[in-house]
């Protein structure tokens, strides 16, 4: 049988939500391996770092430091989960910065990455000139941003496009086009707030996105800017990758 897992997690201590190996040895610290060695603890008293006989798939993977309310994963055990017991005995081996939120039956060609049909995801800032205590690691922008210019620049990344300019080096994809869905900025006190949504996302995208626009508001440049970025399908004409933390996966639709 399959089975789908909602996940939540904050990713400050871990080196991304991917299972990494070198040498053919696990390494680092991750929501992947955390998951796992405790499915197979409950599963199958079995927890070997490198020998784990369940193996679970995300709906995407996240960089050190990014956040998820609403990840993906699915595994495959043969026999059945009493759903309410599983996740209670999860949530109490997992670490505090994780918790398991669901647990359902789901078909067997359901795949939490392939079957995915959009992904959204929220960028958080803190526009205030001095810090506060519990700011945390989340960036904070000192000078005032226009919400209203800002969407006016996203506005153009809606739809289908080749988001070349936006994309680390690492992305693995040839597939450089992306739909976008949903491109919105919204203030809420001393928070500015960027939602995006799409089908898929490249590597570093978001963040690559947001520092486009931190740049814009930063030398005043007009809206149009993000359209010559966008249509340059050139890396260098964005702006930095900003920080991943404030980043969160909201929702994966299906």
């Amino acid at each position: 049988m399959r089975y789908a897992l909602d996940v939540q997690y904050r990713g400050k201590n871990y080196d991304g939500s991917q299972i990494q190996f070198e040498s053919g040895k696990e390494i680092g610290k991750t929501i992947q391996g955390e998951l796992e060695k405790v499915i197979c603890t409950l599963l199958e008293s079995k927890t070997q770092i490198n020998n784990r006989p369940i193996k679970t798939i995300f709906s995407g993977r996240t960089d050190k430091g990014v956040n998820s309310l609403g990840q993906v994963v699915h595994f495959d055990y043969e026999k059945t989960i009493v759903a309410s017991k599983f996740i209670y005995q999860m949530n109490e081996i997992l670490p505090d910065d994780i918790s398991v939120n669901n647990l359902r039956i789901v078909d067997q060609s359901f795949h939490a990455q392939k079957s995915a049909k959009s992904r959204y995801y929220k960028y958080e800032i803190i526009n205030r000139k001095y810090k506060q205590a519990f700011d945390s690691d989340i960036l904070r922008v000192k000078y005032d941003l226009d919400v209203k210019r800002m969407q006016c620049a996203l506005d153009f990344l809606k739809g289908e496009h080749d988001f070349s300019s936006f994309k680390s080096s690492g992305t693995l994809n040839p597939s450089k086009v992306c739909l976008i869905t949903r491109a919105e900025v919204e203030k809420q006190g001393d928070r500015v707030l960027i939602h995006i949504e799409g089908n898929r996302f490249l590597y570093n995208m978001v963040r690559t996105i947001v520092g486009t626009l931190l740049e814009m508001e930063g030398h005043n440049l007009p809206p149009e800017h993000m359209k010559m970025v966008l249509e340059a399908r050139d890396r260098r004409k964005a702006g930095r990758t900003v920080s991943p933390y404030g980043l969160t996966l909201m929702k994966v639709e299906y």
